[in-house]
């Protein structure tokens, strides 16, 4: 018996859902974000299999979805749906009796003693399958790195297993950035250090990209490049650390008076929808086309006067440049770190 962390990864989730409550989609190019109007503002959520052969991807505008896709069908998100799924495939998951860590709607750790992971995994894929007429893929690692890494490898619907022993004969040769955990930008700062490679990055100096990257991030990017990662699962149920309205606006405000009105606005909406004591108030705006500032202040009284507090930290300029979207969050004070 060995200890294993499988990775369980609902394939293109929310357009699944959408496919199975709408039956005649099935095959067809499916678009779901905002609400469900490209000629509106909004992203992409998920695009279904179909759609993403036409270069359409999650955060994507869905205006530029739908030139790149024209035929594709748009359908607005509906969350409480996704969370009713979601649950169901968690439940099937816990049901197993070993330790699951959430990660998402669609995506969770499972923690194994099992001599045969392949087997587990497969079992566990089908009783999803069955529960909820959804497929997923399960990657398999000596950690959650690997695993979660290893579920990309597995798609769609597929198992795969990836471990320290395997791991450089598959990402070896591949930039940093098909590590889970590091990004384009960290990619590109590791390529002025003639770091391009996950081999070339497992072997880096750690002091070295200590004084480039911080005394924290230096060393454990190193560690990504071995394939070191946490292998424990925890099950501790997820406690969210902030909850925060924000809206697109379909026109450009440039008025500071109406983006004013707009955050106070925001600002009462989010202190009626909090239970928790609030730590911090976080004010973002996104000023036209995409430009994101974000500032925040300590709650010492009124939440929108705290809200007003952060947004005078922005610098509205002369004239003023147009805002697309603002948002208004609420850290809470009850979470550890």
């Amino acid at each position: 018996m060995s200890r294993w962390v499988l990775h369980v990864d609902l394939d293109q989730f929310i357009a699944a859902v959408e496919v199975l409550r709408r039956p005649e989609l099935r095959g067809k190019p499916v678009v779901v974000g905002g609400d469900g109007d490209p000629a509106k503002r909004g992203v992409v959520s998920t695009a279904s299999y179909e759609a993403r052969e036409f270069g359409v991807h999650s955060g994507q505008p869905l205006r530029t979805a739908a030139k790149r896709c024209p035929d594709c069908v748009f359908l607005p998100v509906d969350a409480d749906a996704y969370n009713e799924v979601s649950e169901r495939v968690m439940a099937v998951l816990r049901d197993t009796g070993q330790p699951v860590e959430v990660l998402g709607w669609d995506e969770a750790f499972v923690g194994v003693d099992t001599a045969d992971p392949e087997t587990f995994a497969r079992a566990l894929a089908a009783d999803v399958r069955a529960a909820t007429e959804l497929d997923c893929s399960v990657g398999i690692g000596e950690n959650k790195l690997q695993a979660k890494i290893a579920t990309g490898f597995g798609k769609p619907a597929g198992v795969f297993r990836l471990t320290s022993a395997t791991w450089f004969d598959l990402l070896g040769d591949r930039p940093p950035d098909a590590i889970w955990g590091i990004g384009a930008k960290t990619t590109a700062k590791l390529a002025t250090l003639g770091i391009g490679t996950v081999r070339e990055l497992a072997a880096a100096d750690p002091d070295r990209l200590a004084r480039e990257f911080g005394p924290m991030t230096g060393p454990w990017l190193v560690l990504l490049g071995r394939g070191i990662g946490d292998d424990e699962v925890d099950p501790t149920p997820y406690v969210a650390r902030s909850h925060g309205r924000e809206v697109t606006y379909q026109r450009n405000i440039a008025d500071w008076t109406q983006v004013t009105a707009e955050v106070t606005r925001l600002a009462r909406q989010v202190e009626t929808e909090v239970d928790r004591p609030v730590a911090r108030v976080v004010v973002k705006v996104r000023y036209a086309p995409f430009d994101t500032v974000t500032h925040g202040v300590p709650l010492a009284g009124d939440f929108a006067a705290a809200a007003l507090a952060a947004l005078a930290l922005f610098e509205p300029g002369v004239p003023p440049r147009p805002v697309r979207l603002l948002g208004v969050r609420a850290e809470f004070a009850d979470v550890d770190g």
